[in-house]
């Protein structure tokens, strides 16, 4: 038998997102120990800490297990030695990050395994900043034709400029977009600082709560009554494959970050009841919004469904998704019949299979 390949399993980060990652990557740690994956695999628990010091396995796995970041009190005094890599990092055969959010796959920490030249799960470095910019997204997504609700680019400087200025921009916004519109940050997960306008005083209050965010800003039109909010797992690298269809329903106004962390705000219904040209239609659209922007391994896409008029509008793509066992993007494969600890053997096959394909080409 051959030694196990080391995965290197790295959580936390530096987003507001650090709790959602200890989660996902306790269960992710579970999922590569389970069933044959015991023999195939050594999981090496990696702590990014929120303020961005690394800490080795020694540490990691007890964070792993009580499920909590690591209390500033608990934190070694010499600084300067953490900012080195742990010892153990350089035994990694594949890295496994499941950082969510800003400097975790915004193609950051992407960039920094890429020179390290050792393969790692999920997307490269310019499919992950991709999915993280929303207004670099809905650009590559209509190069590609795939629909999207209107929207437009709004910087912090017009929102924050002269007062003079800022009313004429919410004149061009209502009569570009109309209301209800959407309010989002242009680089922020989660669902952080969306909000919804529909009149004059709210589009003001939130693009200047965006502006406090980010420096990009998206306004989007609805798309249209109440869209059955739909989504679709993806797997794979240049010729993925996608999952059955999940739909998130939920008694508040949309999906913001309360509604999306707070306990019975919202169900996950798998498979969604749709028409099977509808969801052919979906599963067709997740994969090539996965290609444009040259994603790799894992995606969920997420999109708006009309069904008065039979309308799908593309919403955005995440390149990390959670991946708890209550995520939506496992219990889509696990409904599409690949169980958890087959799914992430699939992911660390596709990471060496993509790094193999890097090397030869260089």
């Amino acid at each position: 038998m051959s030694n196990p390949l080391r995965i290197g399993l790295l959580f936390g980060g530096r987003s507001g997102e650090h709790e959602v990652s200890i989660r996902s990557a306790a269960a992710a740690a579970r999922a590569l120990q389970a069933d044959s994956n015991r023999d195939r695999y050594q999981v090496l628990p990696f702590y990014l800490q929120k303020d961005g010091l690394w800490q080795g396995p020694a540490v990691a796995q007890g964070v792993l297990e009580s499920g909590q970041p690591l209390p500033s009190d608990d934190r070694p005094t010499d600084r300067a030695a953490l900012w080195q890599f742990p010892p153990e990092a350089s035994t990694v055969d594949v890295w496994f990050p499941t950082l969510h959010g800003p400097n975790g796959e915004d193609g950051s920490v992407q960039g920094l395994l890429q020179l390290m030249q050792v393969p790692w799960v999920g997307s490269g470095v310019l499919g992950s900043a991709a999915g993280m910019d929303k207004i670099a997204m809905k650009m590559l997504f209509a190069q590609a034709g795939l629909p999207q609700v209107a929207y437009r680019l709004v910087t912090r400087s017009e929102v924050w400029s002269n007062p003079c200025v800022f009313p004429k921009l919410c004149d061009q916004l209502e009569a570009d977009l109309g209301y209800p519109c959407f309010v989002k940050p242009a680089n922020l997960g989660s669902s952080v600082g969306i909000a919804k306008a529909r009149s004059r005083a709210e589009l003001e209050a939130a693009l200047d709560s965006a502006a406090s965010f980010d420096r990009r800003i998206i306004v989007e039109a609805a798309a249209g009554g109440k869209p059955r909010e739909v989504e679709c797992a993806v797997l794979g690298n240049d010729q993925p494959i996608a999952s059955v269809i999940g739909e998130i329903t939920f008694e508040s106004e949309f999906y913001d970050y309360d509604t999306k962390y707070s306990d019975g705000a919202a169900d996950l219904v798998i498979p969604a009841a749709l028409p099977a040209p509808v969801v052919d239609r979906l599963q067709t659209m997740a994969k090539e919004a996965f290609l444009a922007l040259d994603c790799a391994g894992l995606a969920r896409v997420d999109f708006f469904y009309v069904e008065a008029t039979g309308e799908i509008f593309l919403n955005e793509i995440n390149t990390l998704p959670g991946f708890t066992a209550t995520s939506m993007y496992p219990q889509l494969w696990e409904a599409t019949g690949i169980p958890f600890s087959e799914l992430v053997h699939r992911l660390v096959t596709l990471a060496i299979e993509r790094h193999t394909v890097a090397q030869g080409a260089q």
